[in-house]
C-alpha cells in the first residue's frame, strides 16, 4: 500500500479559552488553508512560543480543542531550550512547559508541549482491508536519494481520517522530503 506523506511543521492547537486569552474575547480562527484531515485547517493566526533560550512563531491549527497543545520537532525544542517528550497527539500529562504570546495576551502553558510521534492516519474501512488496527506499530519505507525505513510508526484509525503518513520537519529533512508528492510504502 502506498501512503501519501505529509510534513507537519511546528504548530499549536488552542482551547477556546486560551484562544480568547491570546486573541481577545469572542475571537474565532480564520481559515488560511484546509488540511487533509476532515475538518482541520491551518489558521491565519500565529502566536509566539517563548522558551528559556529563544522564541519561535507557530501557526494555529483549528478548530479549537478541549486542551491547548504545542507540537514541535526536536530541533525546535533545542532552539527554544526546552525538553519535550515524544508522544502521540493528545497525550499531554507531564509534558513540557512554554510561554505563549498573542496579540491580546499571554499565558504560561504548564504542560502541553510535545514532539509528535510519527503516525499513519487511515480510515476504518482501509484499516480493516489492510489488517491494521488503532495503536499498531508498523514500518514504512520511503524511496529517494535519502530514503529509508521508518520504524515505530503508530497507526491511528478513525472513520474520518484520510490516508496520510505524518512526519515532522526533522524527519522529512533527514529523508529529503520537500513536497507533498512523496509516498511511503507500508511494511507490516
Amino acid at each position: 500500500m502506498l501512503i501519501p506523506i505529509e510534513v507537519s511543521a511546528r504548530h499549536i492547537h488552542l482551547s477556546q479559552k486560551d484562544l480568547e486569552l491570546l486573541f481577545g474575547t469572542g475571537h474565532q480562527l480564520t481559515i488560511k488553508q484546509t488540511l487533509s484531515q476532515t475538518g482541520e485547517f491551518a489558521a491565519q493566526e500565529t502566536i509566539e512560543l517563548i522558551g528559556p533560550q529563544n522564541s519561535l512563531s507557530a501557526r494555529i491549527v483549528g478548530p479549537t480543542r478541549p486542551h491547548t497543545q504545542v507540537e514541535l520537532s526536536y530541533s525546535d525544542c533545542h532552539l527554544l531550550g526546552i525538553s519535550a517528550p515524544l508522544r502521540l497527539s493528545g497525550d499531554l500529562a507531564h509534558s513540557a512547559s512554554l510561554n505563549l504570546v498573542g496579540p491580546a495576551g499571554q499565558l504560561t502553558l504548564e504542560s502541553g508541549v510535545i514532539i509528535s510521534k510519527r503516525h499513519l492516519h487511515i480510515d476504518t474501512a482501509s484499516a480493516l482491508t489492510n489488517h491494521l488496527h488503532n495503536g499498531q506499530i508498523v514500518q514504512t519505507k520511503i524511496t529517494g536519494e535519502r530514503g529509508g525505513i521508518l520504524d515505530q510508526v503508530v497507526v491511528r484509525v478513525s472513520d474520518t481520517f484520510t490516508l496520510a503518513l505524518h512526519l515532522d520537519t526533522d524527519e522529512a529533512n533527514a529523508l529529503g522530503i520537500d513536497s507533498h508528492n512523496h509516498q511511503a510504502e507500508l511494511l507490516v
